[in-house]
């Protein structure tokens, strides 16, 4: 790949399907100055069932194609692809492909937050099967704050539910109830919960209406907004490269109608869309 990493660029966000738009959004609420380009796979999502190598493959491919486009900051706005695939980017393929280049994903801004939140030390994660699978969330808090114990629990109709239009609807109560449920059997002492996956905040009405008092939710949006506002402090050569022109980009592996008409979903708002592909 040509080294073009000297040239600004836009922010681009992955994720594999529409998710990441909850993420996308705080990070344009907090920093709206920027240009941002979204990348969605949503011809090949959900991830949260594939293997860590066809996760790791599929975001690889996303993140080179977040680089031609001139991205020199590349945000996984997916637990799975952050669980999966991150630290192997990272380490094996960022300094061959531009060493001046970075990308961050979504567990570690969520993971940092956590030992201020809790009291009892006893956190819940709910997720894809994937994101559960890889442990990603033990590890990461257990670097932070090895003093607590931490419960997954996968909930496998969660993102169906949200991207068929039915987070609002009377059939998603069921799986939520029973998902949480699930979680909360497993140790009565849980008082925080995280939501670790991107397509959660969707849900949330129906979270909190079935989450008992006393239990704090925590979504992701603006822990990983806040994180990248500190990051971009932090490393002025990079945010030196960031352009600002306030413009936000879409981009979908699927048909642009498609993903126009769920995007408004999770936006709130009309956009419009160009289709590329990956590979």
């Amino acid at each position: 790949m040509q080294n073009l990493s000297s040239l600004p660029g836009p922010i681009g966000v992955f994720d594999s399907g529409y998710g990441g738009l909850t993420i996308l959004s705080k990070i344009r609420e907090a920093l709206p100055q920027y240009d941002y380009i979204y990348l969605g796979d949503n011809a090949r999502t959900p991830y949260g069932s594939r293997s860590f190598e066809i996760v790791y493959e599929f975001t690889r491919q996303a993140v080179c194609k977040l680089f031609e486009m001139g991205c020199p900051l590349v945000i996984l706005a997916c637990n799975t692809a952050s669980a999966k695939a991150l630290r192997s980017i990272q380490q094996h393929d960022l300094p061959r492909l531009d060493p001046a280049r970075r990308v961050l994903g979504v567990i570690r801004p969520t993971v940092e937050s956590i030992g201020a939140v809790t009291r009892s030390r006893h956190v819940g994660v709910l997720a894809t099967a994937g994101t559960i699978k890889s442990e990603s969330y033990p590890l990461e808090i257990h670097k932070l704050f090895p003093d607590i114990t931490i419960y997954g629990q996968a909930c496998p109709l969660w993102v169906p539910l949200v991207e068929n239009g039915e987070a609002q609807g009377p059939g998603a109560d069921y799986f939520v109830q029973k998902y949480i449920g699930e979680l909360l059997q497993k140790d009565d002492r849980i008082d925080t919960v995280i939501l670790g996956c991107t397509h959660y905040p969707l849900l949330l009405p129906k979270i909190r209406r079935y989450m008992p008092a006393g239990i704090n939710v925590v979504p992701q949006g603006e822990l990983v907004a806040d994180s990248l506002k500190n990051y971009l402090s932090r490393h002025p050569e990079m945010d030196a490269r960031c352009t600002r022109g306030g413009t936000c980009t879409y981009c979908t592996t699927e048909a642009e109608e498609k993903f126009s008409e769920s995007a408004s979903t999770f936006l709130n708002e009309a956009v419009t869309v160009r289709r590329v592909l990956l590979g």
